[in-house]
């Protein structure tokens, strides 16, 4: 098989700053006192929930989105109404697979992470956000 440029390796990089992303993401969560319950969780075809966690009796689905710095959009801006829309569902699917919502019922959260050249990454963390 033959890759075509930035094919295979861009690929790799690409989900290596992903997983980091998601690594620093899941750590956040944790220090806020919530419990990581599951990590890139397929819904069949539909897509990934990128973390699902425990925040008291809610049950939290959490996008994450990466970016190095420079001049591309923040990761807070990736979050679309289809890409919301797309959360929801899967929620619905994570549900349905999983018992059914917990008393606290459900919230969709999205932690943004910005990878400077230089120090420690920046993220963000933002509550409710469809």
């Amino acid at each position: 098989m033959t890759v075509g440029a930035g094919g295979g390796a861009e690929m790799n990089a690409r989900g290596a700053l992903g997983q980091y992303g998601e690594d620093v993401a899941a750590r956040l969560l944790a220090d806020a006192g919530m419990t990581v319950v599951a990590r890139n969780w397929r819904g069949g075809r539909t897509g990934e929930i990128d973390i699902v966690a425990r925040d008291g009796d809610v049950l939290v689905v959490c996008e994450v989105k990466t970016r190095r710095a420079g001049p591309f959009e923040h990761p807070m801006a990736a979050v679309t109404p289809a890409k919301a829309e797309r959360l929801r569902h899967l929620a619905e699917r994570w549900l349905a697979d999983h018992g059914g919502p917990p008393g606290g019922g459900v919230r969709i959260d999205l932690v943004g992470v910005v990878l400077p050249q230089r120090g420690a990454p920046r993220a963000e963390h933002v509550r409710g956000v469809a």
